[in-house]
């Protein structure tokens, strides 16, 4: 009875209420005749209900999928805001030069070793883990990425390292905008750009090896951040894609979601920050 003809007036005796019944019904179906379907006089309210239930139905998708896309960059921006805090009070305290020179060698490596177990960890397990956990584990791989980042504050420039975040910020704003909104379904890319990264990575320790210099560090700091621009946008839309396949494992499951894509964008957003410092950092 949601369709705009409720029976006039409240006190109505209920003698007339069938006769009026007829008349609604002739009335709301004498308003569809572009369907040209008398003969469904008694089906043509259950019809139309469908649609307006099949309407709200896709609008609380709709809605809830939005919820959760934002409740993952909300993960994402905790986790950088954890990292930063993290990375400006070990600079401040030099608690990070101290553990090197306690450490040596091993204080460079076990940091990021640590790193790569939580971060394999919390993308193999996250299905099976609690909501709290796997935040947890996340704001913990946050806080470890800031003690190690926590070194540019000795390389570079204050003023170009504030830069360079806000450069990256705005980068990856419209690189979400545009994974959310273009056509193009970057989701089949994905086993290209799987492959650009292990390339990358490899490259990387070779070229730091066997031919380090700034001339090579540019090169690949240049393909890195366009790496990580692609991910950006492949993460951007796997991220719905992946609420889309968990929407009906309940609000635990889409909270575990949350954290692993959450991680993504992370890592994502922390790589085309020190790319972006690499091009255009100015050291001390």
């Amino acid at each position: 009875m949601t369709f705009g003809q409720q029976p006039q007036g409240g006190n109505t005796p209920n003698n007339n209420l069938n006769g009026q019944q007829p008349q609604y019904q002739y009335q709301y179906n004498a308003q569809q005749p572009q369907y040209g379907q008398s003969q469904y006089q008694q089906y043509g309210y259950a019809q139309n209900g469908t649609a307006a239930i099949n309407t709200q139905s896709a609008y609380a998708y709709e809605e809830a999928q939005r919820v959760s896309v934002t409740r993952a960059y909300g993960e994402m921006t905790i986790g950088l805001l954890v990292t930063a805090v993290v990375a400006i009070v070990t600079q401040m305290t030099g608690l990070y030069i101290t553990f090197l020179q306690y450490t040596g060698i091993f204080g460079v490596f076990a940091p990021a070793i640590v790193q790569i177990v939580l971060a394999v960890y919390l993308g193999a397990r996250i299905t099976r883990m609690t909501p709290s956990s796997a935040r947890v584990m996340f704001y913990v791989y946050a806080a470890l990425m800031g003690f190690t980042l926590s070194i540019i504050f000795a390389v570079y420039d204050l003023g170009t390292i504030g830069i360079s975040l806000a450069l990256c910020a705005g980068f990856f704003f419209a690189l979400t905008m545009l994974g959310r909104t273009t056509k193009f379904n970057m989701l089949k890319a994905g086993p290209v750009l799987l492959a650009g990264l292990i390339v990358l990575i490899i490259a990387e320790v070779l070229l730091a090896i066997f031919a380090p210099g700034d001339t090579a560090l540019m090169l690949i700091s240049a393909i890195g951040l366009v790496l990580f621009a692609g991910m950006t946008v492949y993460d951007a839309q796997a991220t719905r894609a992946l609420f889309a396949q968990y929407a009906g494992e309940g609000p635990d499951m889409i909270k575990k979601i949350s954290i692993l894509c959450a991680l993504n964008l992370y890592l994502d957003f922390v790589n085309m920050f020190l790319y972006i410092l690499r091009l255009f950092g100015s050291r001390n």
